[in-house]
C-alpha cells in the first residue's frame, strides 16, 4: 500500500497565521449563537478599541502629516496605494479632498490594485500583482517630489509592498499604514504607522476594526495637512467647492460666521468673489480692518 504523502503548508501560511489581524478573537468565538442584539453589542465593544489604538499612534501620524506638508510645499503630490478595503479607503480620502479643501484633483490621488473596477467589485487576486503596482506609479508620473502612502491592514500586501519599494527607488517620501506591529517586508518607509487594533470580530475581516482605524488615520493626515497649509480659518473650511445647493448655503454660513455679516451681505460678497469663500472672507475682513483704522481704502491701480 502506497504511503500517503504529507502535504506541508507554504511559508506564507505560517506568515499569515502569525498576523494579529488574522488571529481568532477569543471574545467573539460564540458570536454565531448570539441574538441580533448580542451580535451588534459584540461588534460595538470591539469598535471601541479602535480610537485608543489610533491615539497611541499619534506621534507617528504627526510625522506623516509633516511629511505630506513638506511634499506639497515643494510641489509634490500624495498617492494612496492599497488593495481591497485599504485601497477603497484611499480612493475615498483622495476624492473628498477637492470639495472639502479646494485642492486640485491631482494633489491627492489613489492607486487601487485591480484599477478603477476594483473599487466597486472585489478583485482579490489583484493584490498579488507587484509588476502592476510599479506600472501604475510610472503611469502617474510619480517623482521624487511626491509622497507615497501605502495602506495594508495585514502589512504584507504584495501590491503595496512593491509600490513602496518602487517609490523608495524613485526617491519619494514614503509612509506605511498598517494594523500589525511590523513594517513591510524588505521595505524601510520613512514613517510607519502601526495601529494595533487586535483580532477582528470575524477572523481576518479587516474591513472592520482595521478598516476603521485606517479611515481615522487618513482623516487625520489629510485634514491636519490642509489645516497647516491654510485651508481652514478657525475651524471653518473656507476653501470648499460650492458644487451643490447644500454647499452653497454652507458657504454663506461660513461667510457669516467668519465675518459676522448678515445673510444678504454674505450672498453679495460671495457673488462678487465668484463663489470663493476665502476671497470673500479676506476681502470683508480687510475692508473692516481699514474701517476700524479710520483709513480710506486705496483705489486699485489699473
Amino acid at each position: 500500500m502506497a504511503r500517503k504523502r504529507r502535504t506541508l503548508p507554504p511559508p506564507i501560511f505560517d506568515e499569515i497565521a502569525s498576523l494579529k489581524t488574522e488571529a481568532v478573537n477569543p471574545r467573539t468565538t460564540r458570536i454565531d449563537r448570539a441574538s441580533t442584539l448580542g451580535i451588534l453589542k459584540a461588534i460595538n465593544r470591539e469598535d471601541r478599541l479602535v480610537a485608543p489604538a489610533v491615539a497611541r499612534a499619534i506621534p507617528r501620524i504627526a510625522q506623516a502629516v509633516e511629511t505630506v506638508v513638506s511634499a506639497i510645499k515643494r510641489g509634490g503630490r500624495v498617492f494612496y496605494v492599497g488593495a481591497g478595503t485599504s485601497g477603497r479607503l484611499g480612493v475615498l480620502d483622495a476624492a473628498e479632498c477637492p470639495p472639502t479643501f479646494g485642492t486640485p484633483p491631482e494633489l491627492f490621488q489613489a492607486i487601487m490594485a485591480g484599477g478603477r473596477g476594483a473599487v466597486f467589485r472585489a478583485r482579490e487576486g489583484a493584490e498579488d500583482r507587484t509588476a502592476e503596482a510599479r506600472r501604475m506609479l510610472a503611469r502617474r508620473g510619480v517623482s521624487s517630489k511626491d509622497v507615497v502612502v501605502g495602506l495594508a491592514a495585514c502589512r504584507r500586501t504584495p501590491f503595496v509592498v512593491a509600490a513602496l519599494e518602487e517609490a523608495r527607488r524613485i526617491g519619494c517620501s514614503t509612509i506605511y499604514i498598517t494594523c500589525n506591529p511590523c513594517p513591510a517586508h524588505g521595505v524601510s518607509p520613512d514613517v510607519v504607522i502601526a495601529v494595533r487594533v487586535g483580532p477582528e470580530v470575524i477572523m481576518g475581516s479587516t474591513r472592520m476594526k482595521a478598516g476603521t482605524a485606517e479611515k481615522l488615520v487618513l482623516n487625520m493626515i489629510s485634514t491636519a495637512a490642509m489645516i497647516k497649509l491654510g485651508k481652514v480659518y478657525g475651524n471653518l473650511m473656507i476653501d470648499l467647492w460650492a458644487t451643490s445647493e447644500k454647499l452653497r448655503q454652507r458657504s454663506v454660513r461660513i461667510m457669516m460666521l467668519a465675518t459676522g455679516c448678515d445673510y444678504a451681505d454674505a450672498v453679495q460678497a460671495l457673488r462678487a468673489s465668484g463663489g470663493s469663500v476665502k476671497a470673500a472672507v479676506l476681502s470683508s475682513l480687510g475692508r473692516e480692518r481699514h474701517l476700524r483704522q479710520g483709513r480710506p481704502r486705496r483705489p486699485r491701480s489699473r
